[in-house]
């Protein structure tokens, strides 16, 4: 979700203001993808090397995320949408951290749709612990260094609960991944636009489905193999 301070500059406002117009786009997009059928989202909404922002601007993102999800929670309850979260959260502020768990625990039963948060998080992050768990396993001598696959990494990950994505947006123009689910997005399709995060609808969203349904995924055969797959 890029482009927010870039936003608020060409409005003559502080970065911050940004930040507060583009939860209309989460809530647009979530609603949306609810109702395109959609099983999961995940929004990158801060990031760990967001920390080394002006303390300013990190003390002002800390807590519209407190009234954010305290506001939309009603929304979340109405539209079905559970609620989830990955990344470092004990480095989270107390109060949202508290916000963050109440919000959680009130949306646990929704069933529509998976609304997951990034916050404090990389997947550089999310690797290092991964690996970590699996070494103590090595060490405990409950898991053989020979038996580590896929599924191991997989299942050591934050993400373990999800499938992998299948299609990544980034907005603003740029053309990065910024460190965001580095091991998950090797076969996600990309699709990237130059509509800054404010600024995105849900006539975007639908623009960027369309793309994806119009391109031929084939997870290194060849269009001929998966053409034959799809006749079968």
């Amino acid at each position: 979700m890029d482009g927010n301070g870039r936003w608020a500059k060409t409005k003559g406002k502080f970065r911050i203001f940004g930040h507060k117009s583009g939860v209309n786009a989460v809530k647009e997009v979530s609603e949306a993808a609810a109702e395109l059928g959609v099983q999961c989202v995940t929004l990158y909404a801060f990031s760990t090397e967001n920390w080394s922002r002006p303390q300013k601007e990190v003390d002002a993102l800390m807590e519209l995320l407190v009234k954010t999800i305290r506001g939309e929670l009603p929304t979340l309850q109405k539209n079905n949408i559970r609620l989830r979260a990955i990344g470092n959260l004990e480095s989270l502020p107390t109060a949202c951290r508290e916000s963050l768990q109440d919000a959680l625990n009130q949306t646990k039963n929704n069933t529509r749709l998976e609304l997951i948060l990034a916050l404090s998080y990389s997947s550089k992050w999310d690797m290092v612990n991964a690996i970590k768990k699996i070494a103590e396993k090595v060490t405990l001598g409950e898991l053989k260094a020979s038996e580590i696959n896929e599924s191991t990494i997989n299942n050591a990950l934050s993400t373990y609960e999800w499938p992998h994505p299948e299609l990544l947006i980034r907005t603003s123009g740029e053309h990065r991944v910024s460190n965001f689910l580095l091991w998950e997005i090797a076969y996600c399709e990309f699709y990237f636009t130059d509509t800054l995060w404010p600024d995105y609808t849900k006539e975007d969203l639908y623009e960027a489905i369309l793309s994806f349904q119009k391109r031929e995924r084939r997870f290194g055969k060849i269009s001929e193999q998966i053409l034959e797959k799809t006749e079968e």
